[in-house]
């Protein structure tokens, strides 16, 4: 009998805000939709239930034996570096004979732009708005430069593909970090851009995703994009983590 495939263990932050676990589901459903067969659990690291070691424990009563851990985030910063780790060793410490793979953060990638470009269409941005446009890639915020760095290598880039520019800005802003989105938008402005479009560079709705709306609107933003949430590209994006944390064991295997 062939083993069973791995299970797919989607790790989310967790809000107060009811919001952010219905949309979560949500792109976790569109995951399960896309691939047939392959079991996705989600859990949460704060304020949502179930928890991961809820979670986990719950696998391992069912016998599983192989789980990928996909962190639910953008950037590599303190949650993906020090929170998720920690909290799968203590979970699978309980359950030796669970082996737990841990796939990589969802950022950089292009499918991610792409969302980001979806979100801005659905939000009234035309085709061919591009070469007027200046656009405020407006991500949650981080104190970690790693994280810092590639935000701005992510807006970068993006310039590239025919923006008239791209700003970074953070919602939770900190000395060194990009400013804030108002900021971000103001200066844009000031620099004579003058259709402004705000793409929100988080994954679910909450308190610092509605900070990027007040500024976006106070600043007087002329688009403002939604949430990435469930958008096609970010299931295709789950599941291309998730089967690049299976490559060295497909590797062994083969071996």
């Amino acid at each position: 009998m062939a083993p069973a495939s791995p299970v797919l263990l989607v790790i989310a932050h967790g809000s107060r805000d009811p919001r952010h676990a219905a949309t979560v589901h949500a792109l976790t459903g569109r995951v399960r939709a896309a691939r047939p067969g392959l079991r996705v659990e989600t859990a949460f690291l704060d304020h949502c239930a179930p928890s991961v070691p809820q979670v986990v424990d719950r696998l391992a009563a069912d016998g599983v034996r192989e789980t990928v851990a996909l962190p639910l985030l953008l950037t590599r910063a303190f949650h993906a570096k020090a929170d998720i780790p920690a909290v799968l060793r203590e979970a699978t410490a309980r359950h030796p004979r669970l082996r737990m793979h841990q796939a990589g953060v969802l950022g950089p990638a292009p499918l991610l732009v792409t969302a980001l470009e979806r979100r801005l269409s659905e939000a009234g941005l035309g085709g061919g708005d591009r070469g007027r446009t200046g656009i405020v890639l407006a991500s949650a915020g981080s104190s970690d430069p790693e994280a810092i760095a590639v935000i701005a290598d992510i807006a970068r880039e993006w310039r590239r593909t025919g923006w008239q520019a791209v700003r970074p800005a953070f919602a939770a802003t900190v000395p060194g970090s990009p400013p804030g989105t108002a900021d971000a938008v103001r200066a844009l402005r000031a620099e004579g851009v003058r259709h402004i479009a705000v793409a929100p560079y988080v994954i679910a709705p909450g308190r610092l995703p509605d900070r990027i709306a007040r500024g976006a609107r106070e600043a007087g933003a002329d688009v403002l994009g939604d949430v990435l949430g469930d958008a096609p590209e970010m299931a295709r994006l789950l599941l291309r983590r998730f089967d690049e944390a299976l490559i060295p064991r497909l590797s062994l295997a083969l071996a």
